[in-house]
């Protein structure tokens, strides 16, 4: 890996990280290689890229994550790579904001990041435990509001995954999630 990429990856091993660290980035990675096997997208090295980037700047706290994690993509990848490239990697990072895509390799992206969700339920719960242990700055109360919320709008969605292999594990996200919600409320 390039020494700036490094640079990047090393911020997945931030001390307040507990799920969004190193561990994440390398899950996210090796699903996105089973997904790029099954799925066609016009660039699969930014799709890798977006990903390194994706949670690269991560803050509880913060609401720009996102938008702070593509801005960086865009410092450290001028020059580095292909002007496209970077423009498609600022897109699909952005596209993890909202866990919706429009385009394919969004969709590989996205249902990467979302893939925790269909996880084993010992898994899926030590997920939750890990975000709650990042959020850890909210009282009880407001982490139970705020989870609640995001759950609601994901079961919500006519689908949570786009891509043909995930499609297949959204039963067992949704029972994750159902169960998740029934032990907050």
């Amino acid at each position: 890996m390039l020494p700036a990429l490094e640079q990047v990856a090393a911020r997945y091993d931030e001390p307040h990280r507990r799920y969004h660290d190193r561990r994440h980035l390398e899950h996210v990675l090796g699903v996105i290689d089973r997904l790029l096997a099954a799925v066609e997208v016009p660039d699969p090295a930014a799709v890798r890229l977006a990903a390194v980037f994706h949670d690269a700047v991560y803050d509880p706290r913060s609401d720009r994550n996102e938008a702070d994690s593509a801005d960086l993509a865009g410092q450290v990848l001028a020059g580095l790579e292909p002007p496209a490239r970077v423009a498609a990697v600022q897109r699909l990072v952005l596209a993890t904001a909202g866990h919706r895509a429009s385009a394919a390799d969004e969709a590989v992206l996205v249902d990467a990041d979302l893939s925790v969700l269909a996880a084993p339920r010992a898994a899926y719960v030590a997920y939750v435990r890990d975000v709650r242990r990042e959020f850890a700055h909210l009282p009880d109360g407001a982490w139970r509001r705020g989870r609640t919320d995001v759950l609601r709008r994901l079961l919500a969605a006519p689908r949570l995954f786009s891509t043909p292999p995930l499609q297949v594990q959204e039963q067992r996200a949704r029972a994750n999630m159902a169960a998740e919600l029934a032990s907050l409320t």
